[in-house]
């Protein structure tokens, strides 16, 4: 594993190095309008990089190195553009002023964008090149598919916020009727495709690239995806009762038909959809009581 373990530290290093000169430029300048940019780039940075420094151009290295490409272009356009539109970025609005906070979210963005960027980079470094696989093949589906909803649900948003009827409205249309999380469904299935993609390649211990998914599946699950969204989302809705309806009839994340997600036990909902209880830990506790009371008059009214 001697040349990956090379490749390995060559992208931690373009990383922290290419990370730290943005983080300097939003830290010295308070221009946070780069966060979205840095991070995307990065990636496309990355698996160029490897694919090329190794210059073996494989089938499948090219093939997993073009689609990080797709992804993180359409990806950074999408986020560079919307914060365009916004002004700035609300996730830094409570570290901006805060030196060390700041650092902390730009480290962490370091080590997303490397971690992620893993079973590429193995499959970009390794010396092992078997034919292509049916693995392969069911990897590509699921980055097509996953980029497709992610896609979809982020314009589906961008189009809802933008129109002034929706002003002071969740967004509950298209892909978010039947997830409350489409994105990020979206997000996780085309990383995991693309590790799986890299499968036929990994030896020993190259199979800890297991991690890089992982490890977005773990942050967009527990710590500034849905948690942050939905806390923001209830704090915002939390006393609306047509609000508490479509929170309790609609999958988080794995999108499912709201009649069929609603009938499914709780134990279910948690184990196998992701329902955690801390997604809904900022709802009125007195709304909570009388949640299902209702719900059920919601529902009643708008059949009428």
């Amino acid at each position: 594993m001697g040349t990956v373990s090379h490749f390995l530290a060559l992208t931690a290093i373009i990383t922290g190095v290419y990370e730290l000169v943005f983080f300097t430029i939003t830290a010295l300048l308070r221009f946070d309008k780069l966060t979205d940019f840095a991070g995307s780039t990065n990636f496309i940075l990355l698996s160029i990089v490897t694919l090329v420094s190794k210059g073996d151009w494989h089938f499948r290295q090219v093939i997993l190195t073009l689609l990080v490409v797709i992804w993180s272009l359409r990806f950074g356009l999408f986020l560079v553009m919307r914060i365009l539109q916004w002004g700035e970025d609300r996730r830094l609005d409570v570290i901006r002023s805060t030196f060390w906070k700041l650092a902390v979210f730009w480290t962490f963005q370091a080590v997303w964008v490397w971690s992620v960027s893993l079973p590429v980079t193995v499959v970009n470094a390794s010396d092992s090149h078997p034919s292509i696989q049916a693995v392969d093949i069911v990897g590509w589906i699921m980055w097509a598919v996953g980029f497709s909803v992610e896609a979809t649900a982020d314009q589906q948003k961008l189009l809802f916020k933008n129109s002034t009827q929706n002003r002071g409205k969740w967004c509950n249309v298209g892909l978010w009727k039947v997830s409350r999380h489409p994105n990020y469904f979206g997000e996780l299935l085309l990383w995991w495709g693309i590790f799986v993609s890299s499968t036929p390649v990994l030896e020993g211990a190259e199979w800890l690239v297991i991690f890089g998914p992982l490890f977005l599946t773990l942050l967009l699950l527990f710590v500034s995806g849905i948690p942050l969204l939905e806390e923001s989302a209830d704090k915002k809705f939390g006393n609306k009762a047509d609000y508490r309806f479509y929170k309790k009839t609609t999958s988080p994340l794995i999108p499912l038909p709201t009649f069929l997600y609603e009938k499914l036990p709780a134990w279910f909902k948690v184990v196998f959809l992701f329902e955690f209880p801390l997604y809904s830990r900022n709802l009125p506790q007195d709304e909570m009581l009388n949640w299902k009371t209702k719900s059920q008059a919601s529902k009643e009214v708008k059949a009428g």
